[in-house]
């Protein structure tokens, strides 16, 4: 029997025993002796929306180091406070084995790195790896041998094992599979999202040989308690995520272009939404903006690597091109409104509420609520944005937008409902009509009120 056949076999037993992977490991792959902690140290690296949740978690059963390269943040957890408002402050207080910090010393003695940083795209819709792989030389200036780097930022099938590890390898000194292992589990955090939590969402794990695998799916069934996926590779758990949101982005493009259909024929697109919904196995889905960090994004990585592997995608693509045109195609349509009641489009004061990606959140990551503004303000009309969730820091700092505090009643020609934030609901149509002037519009791209009560909508 060889060595691997020999390593695979004592897994099974394990399993078969009832025994976790996570008792000390000293078990033989390929060759090599692995010795993969019981009770190991994490890091955490990048405290943002995917991070701070798992470093919670994980806090609560583990020593563990929530690192970020940015000292406010770290000082601002540190006070208990989490800008993100993905934790509470009471669930922030529970993680009694986790601590911040931005200095490399302090994960030096780390046994699990987890990389959480963000994957965005460039001008040109193409990957940028940028912050993965200042990672990953992080990662590389501070593994030991027989440490494990866990990547769940999204990517395209081979990025972990292609672009990833060689820089770990290069600047550790370390070999892959030999001296350090890897695994890939990819996030399925839904900013804003109060149900569905870390805790309770199936997680995907893969791992750099059979052994690391196991290791790594018991270590997140420790904080994932409906269970976990197990997939057959790390390439495979990679395209697992990125066609999550490659799915959604397709479908959501199919209603974005219907709406557009249905409004050249004067159709009320809801009204042929519902209809189609009386079929038990219709989807559910409705026109509107794509932003954010994962389906504005994703599909671009997957296209990405078809093109490099020689092919095109079509239907991605398109579904992207139509996605990212619905920002203008608004602002468009609002101006036609306009332009039917008499309101001179120059100078005209609309009012867009919501500037985050998504209802309830604060998240402004790819948000495409600033195409509306851009357009309308290349018409030169004054527009003003109203989110009662994002800061007022960074809206400026991100997209140099100053954002109103406060709302004036009948100072607006057009309000457009950009996000639907649960402030907006609340408000109710007439308190929003209250802030137009006589004949000003009412433009509901989230399809919070009726039809009857709004003046258009996709």
């Amino acid at each position: 029997m060889g060595l691997l056949q020999l390593s695979r076999l004592c897994e099974q037993l394990l399993l078969l025993l009832g025994q976790p992977s996570l008792k000390f490991i000293h078990l033989i792959d390929a060759g090599t002796a692995m010795h993969l902690s019981k009770t190991p140290k994490l890091a955490i690296i990048g405290l943002g929306y995917v991070g701070l949740p798992l470093a919670v978690e994980f806090g609560k059963q583990l020593d563990c180091v929530g690192f970020d390269i940015q000292q406010q943040r770290i000082n601002e957890l540190r006070s208990g406070i989490d800008n993100t408002l993905e934790t509470s402050p009471e669930e922030l207080r529970q993680a009694t084995g986790l601590s911040y910090s931005r200095d490399a010393a302090d994960i030096r003695d780390c046994d699990i790195y987890i990389v959480t940083v963000p994957t965005p795209i460039d001008g040109s819709n193409q990957p940028d790896l940028t912050p993965l792989i200042k990672a990953s030389e992080l990662v590389g200036s501070v593994i030991s041998a027989n440490n494990v780097v866990i990547y769940e930022s999204t990517v395209y099938p081979g990025c972990t094992e292609e672009s990833c590890i060689p820089v770990i390898e290069e600047v550790s000194g370390l070999t892959f599979n030999t001296d350090f292992f890897a695994g890939y589990s990819p996030e399925r955090i839904n900013p804003g999202d109060k149900t569905h939590r870390v805790t309770n969402i199936v997680k995907v794990t893969s791992g750099s040989n059979p052994t690391v695998a196991n290791y790594v799916d018991q270590l997140y069934r420790r904080i994932v308690k409906v269970g976990t996926h197990l997939a057959s590779s790390i390439k495979v758990a990679e395209a697992s995520k990125v066609i999550e949101n490659t799915q959604r982005d397709v479908n959501i493009a199919l209603v974005n272009e219907l709406a557009l259909i249905f409004n050249r024929l004067q159709i009320n697109t809801e009204d042929v939404l519902e209809a189609a919904g009386t079929k038990w196995n219709f989807l559910p889905f409705r026109p509107g903006l794509v932003g954010g960090h994962c389906i504005g994004v994703d599909p671009y990585y997957l296209v990405h690597k078809a093109e490099q592997a020689g092919y095109h995608p079509q239907i991605i693509a398109a579904s992207r091109r139509i996605n990212d045109k619905m920002g203008s195609l608004v602002a468009t349509e609002v101006m036609r409104l306009m332009t039917q009641k008499r309101i001179h489009i120059v100078d005209a004061n609309v009012l867009i509420l919501g500037l985050a990606f998504k209802e309830n959140c604060p998240d402004l990551r790819n948000t495409r609520v600033t195409d509306i503004a851009g357009e309308l303000e290349q018409c030169n009309v004054n527009v003003d944005i109203y989110d009662p969730w994002v800061s007022s820091q960074e809206a400026k700092h991100a997209f140099d937008i100053t954002m109103v505090e406060t709302l004036e009643a009948e100072r607006y020609d057009a309000v457009i409902l950009a996000v639907a934030h649960e402030q907006f609901q609340a408000m109710g149509i007439d308190e929003i009509r209250q802030l137009t002037r006589n004949k000003g519009i009412i433009f509901d791209i989230k399809y919070l009120f009726p039809a009857d009560v709004v003046d258009g909508r996709l």
